[in-house]
């Protein structure tokens, strides 16, 4: 897992065998979900068996699942070194979307997500990623979920789970082409949200990727940016707002900022006031995010009058503006919520 097709081809070829049995392997990795060598039916015994002796296909097990009456599911799962990741499945109408971890933890420390108070352990690597989209996909397609398109097959990523993708840039981007070349999903509809890496948003600039960038804003000052977001610390606004235009020019493509409304702290009308300054005249949308309640963390979600309050003066000064729907509120939907409940069970991470 987590290699391409033109690297399966050079393994088989390595392994003496034509190298179009690579291709065969990709199809049952990402195509077919296989899960085990044996599964590889299309493949001779003799090489299969090869295989299994001396390569693993390196899939995840599920450790905890919850389901949402909504018919979003979460899930706790366990990689091969023992450690404990989330991801989330969303089925939509029109869509299947899947939110993917790119770190077990996470070194940001947003002081409004349970995953940055549980600490960073280690990057994943693009097999990892992947292996979320399509464990999601399986557990969409046992339960029988046919909501969206394609019978509960995956469509939409966003890569907005635990950490932070833009600190695991090569692995981040390899996963990206890896849904995309070998899993079939559109780059229009893979989104990465970053709390605004400025080293790693410039450099993704000139890979010209047709996919979404979501910017976690979450302040429109560096003061209380700093204070909500302290792993952002290392540029002001004014750094990341010259990436960001960089961004949309580089690529044609508008930016997501992604605000998370904390009652008392950051939804106020002054900073409302401060947020259209900062964007104005950019290629951009607001997406509004009602914060999710964490047990042990001392924050609020706004209350439904100052979120109105909030958005109208952004959308009075012409800015677009979305509102995030809420899903997933009756189990630990938010990010690093389950595997906090877990470890905070007594199970180790």
């Amino acid at each position: 897992m987590g290699q391409s097709t033109a690297e399966l081809r050079a393994l088989a070829q390595r392994e003496g065998v034509p190298a179009y049995r690579g291709a065969q392997i990709a199809e049952w990795l990402y195509r077919r979900g296989a899960r085990t060598i044996e599964e590889m039916t299309s493949l001779p015994e003799v090489l299969r068996v090869h295989l299994s002796a001396t390569c693993e296909v390196g899939r995840s097990s599920v450790v905890t699942q919850q389901t949402s009456r909504d018919g979003t599911v979460k899930l706790l799962l366990a990689l091969r070194d023992g450690e404990k990741i989330e991801t989330v499945g969303l089925p939509y109408d029109d869509r299947v979307s899947c939110c993917v971890s790119t770190q077990v933890g996470c070194p940001i420390g947003c002081i409004f997500c349970a995953t940055g108070q549980s600490g960073f352990t280690r990057n994943l690597d693009a097999g990892e990623i992947v292996d979320q989209v399509l464990t999601v996909q399986d557990v969409l397609r046992s339960t029988g979920t046919t909501i969206g398109t394609g019978g509960g097959r995956i469509n939409h990523v966003t890569f907005m789970g635990m950490g932070e993708p833009l600190l695991n840039y090569e692995e981040t981007l390899k996963a990206l082409w890896l849904l995309n070349q070998e899993m079939g999903i559109a780059m229009r509809h893979l989104t990465v949200s970053t709390v605004g890496i400025v080293p790693a948003i410039l450099r993704m600039a000139e890979e010209r990727l047709q996919l979404t960038l979501a910017v976690s804003l979450h302040a429109p000052s560096d003061t209380l940016r700093q204070k909500l977001i302290p792993g952002s610390s290392k540029w002001t606004l004014a750094e990341l707002m010259y990436a960001c235009r960089n961004y949309i020019l580089q690529t044609g493509r508008r930016v997501t900022f992604e605000y998370c409304l904390l009652d008392g702290i950051n939804d106020g009308l002054e900073q409302a006031k401060q947020l259209n300054e900062l964007l104005k005249g950019m290629n951009c949308h607001v997406n509004l995010i009602p914060g999710n309640p964490v047990p042990g963390l001392n924050v609020r979600r706004s209350s439904p009058e100052r979120l109105k309050a909030f958005r109208e003066m952004l959308e009075g000064a012409g800015i677009q503006v979305t509102q995030r729907v809420q899903r997933g509120s009756d189990i630990d939907a938010a990010c690093g919520q389950l595997r906090r409940r877990n470890s905070a069970s007594g199970t180790q991470d």
